[in-house]
């Protein structure tokens, strides 16, 4: 039995980063000895876009968490290194996605690196470099995740990436797992009114300017000329949407859209996706995709694009379709082939039966191989 200590968010604060280590702290704890902390305080009011950062759900996923990290606290960063040493795990493993986490996983990169009874660093690096990127983010990397023994990536051109900083790096890469513990209740009902007498298309998660919304909207009109859909937009918007409500308007597609602009609590994201026929989802750019990985957990195909590493999770053909991306033509061929083609009965059979490429015993294996 391995010692480890993971860091990372959870409950009560929300979105795919918090699920996914609060998934890994189980799978850890349930035959490994885990120590696994968290924050008592996440990002500050003025870099979080969103109207809260904590998860309203009824059912949060949660699990044993020690709250002692607080990244714009450095005394709390002091005394998290102190519950590190006295725990004296073999592994520490601490998730990176944006350079806001730059000098809290520094401090503590260096200060692992100096334990009287040094553990194995690992860092799981969601995205190496953000969506939207500055000039400061390759610096960022380097001093965040200099200390790193190990790392682990969800894609093949995040490995790219991380090498290019890090030429030396003992990288692995391993599928982003599948989030099934967001299955929906039975017989729950959308958090909105939408016809019920066509198919379902969801597009869902936090509305980006990368994700592409704009791009499903042109190609809408080509696909409601050979087939009635409805389409729901579920999520945040990171910006205004009056740009996407103002393109419905000039597309007339205002009786074929429906757009719901806030956070999904973990029961109404489960149960969009449940009821969707397929998630369309198509990106401008990408590293890998926790929409996808829910959408899998319960076997609902998938229509993206041919960017980062998604061609590596979706099967094109067979539990997905994948398209060149900002092309609207040929995502609206897709969607027509999928409903023209029935082919959402045998994708869900191919995404099942495809489930253990994606199980979290794939990433723990993964932690054990780098230590």
């Amino acid at each position: 039995m391995t010692r480890f200590c993971l860091i990372g968010p959870t409950y009560p604060f929300r979105g795919g980063i918090a699920h996914y280590t609060t998934l890994l702290a189980r799978h850890l704890q349930a035959q490994e000895e885990t120590l696994f902390i968290s924050f008592t305080r996440q990002y500050p009011r003025w870099l979080f876009p969103g109207r809260s950062d904590r998860d309203p759900s009824k059912y949060p996923i949660q699990t044993k968490v020690e709250y002692l990290l607080d990244p714009l606290n450095p005394l709390s960063w002091r005394r998290t290194l102190r519950r590190i040493g006295a725990w004296h795990p073999e592994v520490v493993v601490i998730p990176w996605w944006v350079p806001f986490w730059t000098p809290a996983w520094a401090y503590l990169g260096q200060g692992i690196k100096r334990l009287p009874v040094r553990p194995t660093l690992l860092f799981i690096c969601h995205n190496v470099l953000p969506h939207e990127g500055t000039l400061f983010d390759k610096v960022a990397v380097r001093l965040a995740l200099s200390a790193g023994d190990g790392y682990i990536v969800h894609a093949q051109p995040d490995a790219i990436k991380l090498r290019t900083i890090f030429p030396d790096a003992n990288i692995r890469v391993t599928p982003h797992p599948t989030y099934a513990s967001l299955t929906a209740p039975k017989k729950a009902k959308l958090p909105v009114a939408i016809p019920e007498d066509r198919p379902l298309l969801l597009f869902c998660g936090f509305v980006r300017p990368y994700k592409g919304l704009d791009i499903l909207l042109d190609a809408l009109p080509m696909v409601l000329a050979n087939q009635p859909v409805h389409l729901l937009v579920a999520g945040e918007f990171w910006s205004r949407n009056a740009p996407y409500q103002d393109q419905v308007a000039r597309l007339g597609l205002e009786k074929a859209v429906t757009i719901l602009n806030r956070y999904l609590t973990n029961e109404e994201l489960s149960t969009c996706i449940a009821k969707a026929d397929v998630v369309v989802l198509p990106y401008r750019s990408a590293t890998q995709s926790g929409v996808i990985q829910a959408a899998f957990g319960q076997n609902t195909p998938v229509i993206t694009t041919n960017v980062g590493g998604l061609p590596e999770v979706v099967d094109n053909g067979r539990t997905g379709l994948i398209v060149p991306p900002e092309n609207p033509m040929l995502l609206a061929q897709a969607v027509n082939r999928f409903f023209a083609e029935k082919l959402g009965q045998e994708m869900s059979k191919q995404i099942k039966a495809q489930s253990d490429r994606f199980s979290w015993q794939r990433l723990v294996d993964a932690l054990l191989a780098l230590h």
